[in-house]
């Protein structure tokens, strides 16, 4: 039972993380220290999906399901809708590869939208 939590909880953490980096440049228009956590989570990301990489929390909770006596991701809230979006059955190499794109892309924007907002800034200031 505490595996299956802690594998539960991985998914959740994995969802949360790829949330982050989609969207966590929003955050930085709050708080701009984190960006120093969202760029490297971004490139993180991007490269993962660029490169074919496995992200690390899977194999960990993959390690949690077995051990809980798991054997794949039926039942349960967490398994039935989360599990999809984090893990999608027809991830090929080029969904990865928009997967990737679309990362860039929308932080790209976040971003230019941000220094053009900063710079924006100082010249009506100066």
């Amino acid at each position: 039972m505490l595996f299956q939590i802690a594998a539960d909880l991985m998914v959740v953490l994995h969802l949360g993380f790829i949330g982050f980096i989609v969207i966590g440049g929003f955050l930085v228009f709050r708080w701009r220290w984190v960006l120093f956590l969202h760029v490297p989570a971004v490139v993180w990301g991007a490269l993962i999906e660029f490169q074919g990489w496995l992200c690390p929390l899977t194999p960990l909770e993959q390690q949690l399901r077995q051990a809980s006596g798991q054997t794949g991701y039926t039942g349960g809230f967490i398994e039935h809708y989360i599990l999809p979006i984090v893990y999608p059955s027809n991830l090929t190499r080029e969904v990865q590869i928009v997967l990737g794109t679309f990362v860039v892309v929308i932080n790209v924007a976040i971003y230019g939208w941000m220094i053009a907002q900063h710079r924006r800034s100082k010249k009506d200031n100066a």
